[in-house]
């Protein structure tokens, strides 16, 4: 019992100690982003609606925006047919949520995030063009035309943005991502201390296909935690850059959850999830399995 408490007296303190000076870095970076957000919102939304065929290239760039703001935008937008399959995926699979101001909270190099980055819109873009390019192939063979708008199912825009001053939605954001930083801290630490950090990274690392299919199911969850999580594994040496990738790809806040409310059939939401899960895994391994990894990570 002793040895217990000395465990979680270390791990407690060293958590405090790694995660607390972050909370100001992490506040000045949402109060920024949330200014700039705010100021674009009905911008961004013109883009999308106006993108036509370049849709998936307009997509991933507004997805690589953080916060899962536009994502949420691109499930209403797709529920209401204003958008295309292709331009949904590309904004999804560029969405970074929580990831970058997680990475700039921990002081990590300018080039590793941009690589990130730009891996994640080359990534998202491509696929939706692809998509795009199948769906059109599909219709035409079946002599089908594209959906038309349907603007009453356009669904209403939730937990991301409430019409609230850009300052209180940023004190909102820092304290909700500090808190995961510091549970996903204090949880990483219990483990390192009681398992072992070799012990512990071997679990997944040594395993490049098992961890990455882990953590693009992981990347599902409809939430932030999942980026908070994901990048915190990585920059603890617990997950590779690959299996990371594998979990942000996938990843779009509660967007995916808002198509799953909003979008009929659900069967086609399904079909989206599906295509996410298998992208982000298929693109985690040929990283990890590549000099890709050792080029993202340099």
């Amino acid at each position: 019992m002793h040895e217990l408490l000395h465990l979680l007296e270390h791990a407690l303190l060293h958590t405090l100690e790694e995660a607390l000076p972050l909370i100001p870095f992490l506040f000045l970076t949402y109060l920024l982003m949330e200014y700039l957000e705010h100021r674009s919102e009905q911008l961004a939304e013109r883009w999308l609606r106006g993108s036509g065929r370049i849709g998936p290239l307009v997509g991933g760039a507004l997805g690589m925006l953080p916060q899962c703001g536009f994502s949420t935008m691109a499930s209403g937008l797709y529920a209401g047919r204003i958008i295309t399959a292709g331009t949904l995926v590309a904004v999804f699979l560029a969405t970074s949520d929580e990831m970058l101001p997680v990475l700039l909270s921990r002081a990590v190099p300018v080039p590793f995030i941009l690589k990130l980055l730009c891996t994640k819109l080359a990534v998202g873009v491509l696929c939706g063009f692809l998509v795009d390019g199948v769906t059109s192939l599909w219709r035409r063979r079946r002599e089908k035309e594209p959906p038309a708008p349907q603007i009453e199912e356009l669904c209403e825009r939730e937990h991301c943005k409430c019409g609230e001053h850009f300052l209180l939605s940023a004190l909102k954001h820092t304290a909700k991502t500090a808190a995961f930083l510091l549970l996903v801290t204090l949880l990483v630490n219990l483990a390192v201390e009681g398992v072992g950090e070799e012990r512990l990274a071997s679990l997944l690392l040594d395993r490049p296909v098992l961890g990455n299919l882990l953590a693009a199911l992981f990347g599902l969850i409809p939430n932030c935690a999942p980026s908070v999580i994901l990048t915190e594994l990585h920059l603890g040496g617990v997950l590779s850059v690959g299996a990371m990738l594998s979990g942000l790809l996938v990843n779009a806040g509660v967007g995916t959850a808002l198509l799953l409310r909003t979008n009929r059939p659900v069967k086609d939401s399904l079909r989206i999830l599906l295509l996410l899960l298998c992208v982000g895994t298929a693109v985690g391994i040929l990283i990890d399995l590549t000099p890709l990894a050792a080029f993202l990570s340099r």
